[in-house]
């Protein structure tokens, strides 16, 4: 797996659309007592949803009740994955699965966990729970125990005059997990709750350096093989839809709801997991701050980034990014790129794949859309601009199709290895007009969004190289929408001439306007 990432970090450069650096309670996490490395487990501990541990908790508050009314609802598995085919056609099925087990104490906390026994290159254990008449795939499973929870037992619901919380909390108690329940006293009622919180983050150049919401990422929580889940709004409330009575174990899952996805942790899988820790069942608060662990941090303001854009793209009136865009983020790159590579770029256009070689099954079964490079561009407002540039072309994609990102891509890789490094050289050779109208695009709404976010003058960005974003800039200020010219931006359109002419087509009114700013960054 080593020799894989090294290639495919080394690949990333000259495959790049590239946009070129310029000059309640709240936790606070800062990474006390959490580490963000992998997980370090202790020893395995007695699950008391295990059927046959709820049924003697059962006999031993209803004696005169048949024990055998707890009836499997659930089986805790374990799958392996052979490659990440497999895996998607779990997720597909609706499995959600982590990559550690859940019946073992956590002795440190971590993102992520490797099991020894698998090796470092490939896929780890995934852990899981599913209905107890879940069809299995052909996939490597085991079943692991057979389990009864009481919220997913249509029988249990005509039993009125059981108490199953109770019956929960007696088992817990039985097994030796007393510790773990609010009020652990023999034979008493459990009091459940819905854990709800908020999870925010800081921008200090932003809302007078006020936390506002992370937003639409998944908070997952769970206690054993119970778990639930859901998303935060806007504002980052959330709030789980089942009720617990017991401390759990939260983490955030950087899988919005608007459907991109963070990635990746150990393994290349398509999102991020970055633990919060155990908390109470009443819920658990975040605050993400440039003192947070960087990981999170980064994962965080990508997420609040994007999902803003998406917001925009309404608001603008604009194509949205195609759906299940995959965000990498790499802190050793400075540079960022939207190849469009999971959407299926690149690798379908012939001299690519003579490029690539062996290796391009591999590409297009790891590659990411998007990569955006932290390095020396750390704060939220640089990656902020990062990631609003390489969504726009994301949105650029979308209209234009494969065909044509394949032949920007191609421009780029070619004028990389022809110039020594020089991304977008200098204009000349095949497919640069393409180039052109992107980085225009680009270059322009990053500028504006800037603005709309930081206020202060429009920056600049872009205006040193050889296309003219700010052409568009000229444009808006004199009745175009962004709308508008997003709109001509269509797979026909290869440079700035024909940029230039489908723009005239398509608003006759503005033809004056519209040479006349052409005309005056004419080379």
């Amino acid at each position: 797996m080593k020799k894989y990432l090294a290639f495919i970090f080394a690949a990333l450069l000259p495959l790049s659309c590239t946009r070129q650096s310029l000059s309640g309670d709240v936790l606070p996490f800062r990474g006390e007592g959490i580490s963000h490395g992998m997980i370090v487990l202790g020893g395995r501990l007695e699950n008391p949803y295990v059927t046959d541990n709820v049924r003697k908790a059962f006999a031993s508050l209803y004696p005169t009740k048949s024990a055998d009314l707890v009836r499997t609802t659930n089986l805790y598995v374990r799958f392996l994955p052979k490659d990440n085919d497999e895996y998607l056609h779990l997720k597909r099925l609706g499995v959600d699965m982590l990559d550690h087990p859940v019946d073992y104490e956590i002795v440190e906390e971590g993102d992520y966990y490797q099991d020894p026994s698998v090796g470092e290159g490939a896929i780890t254990w995934q852990y899981a729970v599913v209905p107890a008449d879940f069809k299995f795939p052909d996939i490597r499973f085991e079943i692991l125990d057979e389990c009864f929870i009481a919220e997913n037992s249509i029988a249990t619901k005509a039993l009125e005059d059981v108490d199953w919380e109770m019956v929960e909390r007696q088992s817990y108690i039985l097994t030796g997990n007393g510790d773990m329940v609010c009020n652990p006293v023999f034979g008493t009622k459990a009091d459940k709750v819905q854990p709800s919180g908020r999870i925010t983050i800081v921008d200090e150049d932003a809302n007078g350096g006020q936390p506002f919401g992370l937003a639409g990422v998944k908070v997952s929580c769970n206690i054993f093989v119970k778990f639930s889940s859901t998303y935060t709004d806007r504002d980052g409330y959330y709030t789980i839809p089942k009720k617990f009575s017991s401390n759990l174990r939260y983490r955030l899952i950087f899988s919005n709801e608007k459907g991109f996805n963070i990635g990746f942790n150990l393994i290349l899988l398509p999102a991020s997991v970055s633990t919060l820790g155990k908390g109470p069942a009443s819920g658990q608060n975040c605050l993400v701050t440039r003192a947070s662990d960087e990981n999170l941090y980064r994962r965080a303001v990508v997420n609040n980034a994007a999902y803003e854009y998406y917001e925009k793209c309404k608001s603008m009136d604009i194509t949205p990014p195609p759906g299940d865009v995959r965000i990498w983020i790499f802190k050793g790159l400075t540079a960022s790129s939207a190849i469009m590579a999971h959407q299926g770029a690149i690798i379908e256009n012939n001299l690519i794949r003579g490029y690539l070689g062996a290796y391009a099954p591999l590409i297009q079964l790891f590659l990411p859309d998007i990569t955006i490079g932290t390095k020396d561009n750390d704060s939220y407002a640089e990656i902020y601009d990062s990631v609003v540039h390489e969504l726009s072309h994301a949105s650029h994609f979308a209209q234009v199709g494969r065909e044509y990102w394949e032949q920007y891509i191609f421009y780029i890789a070619s004028t990389f290895l022809k110039t020594g490094g020089r991304t977008y050289g200098t204009g000349d050779g095949g497919y640069a007009g393409h180039c052109e109208v992107g980085e225009m695009w680009a270059y322009y709404l990053e500028s504006m969004l800037h603005k709309e976010r930081y206020g202060g003058p429009v920056p600049a960005y872009g205006t040193s190289f050889w296309f003219y974003p700010q052409i568009f800039r000229y444009l808006e200020d004199r009745g175009l929408s962004r709308r508008d010219i997003f709109s001509a931006l269509t797979e026909e359109v290869s440079g700035r001439q024909e940029l230039q002419d489908k723009l005239v087509a398509s608003f006759p009114k503005k033809r004056v306007v519209i040479e006349q700013v052409f005309n005056r960054y004419r080379q």
